[in-house]
């Protein structure tokens, strides 16, 4: 699985926004891979932000 994919699977289990630093946390991977991970879901708008600095599944 991808960080991309991983990121997205934390995401969707956690059922609330989360932080970077809290998805680092459930997935093991490193900041840099998750900060990657989610310019991506962002860019394919697959992720939004409900309050600042905390993303969720769309």
């Amino acid at each position: 699985m991808e960080a991309k994919e991983k990121v997205l699977d934390a995401m969707k289990k956690a059922g609330v926004p989360l932080n970077a630093g809290k998805i680092v946390e459930l997935t093991g991977l490193d900041r840099k891979d998750v900060d990657k991970a989610m310019t991506k879901l962002k860019a394919e708008q697959a992720i939004v932000s409900p309050v600042k600095c905390y993303w969720q599944p769309k």
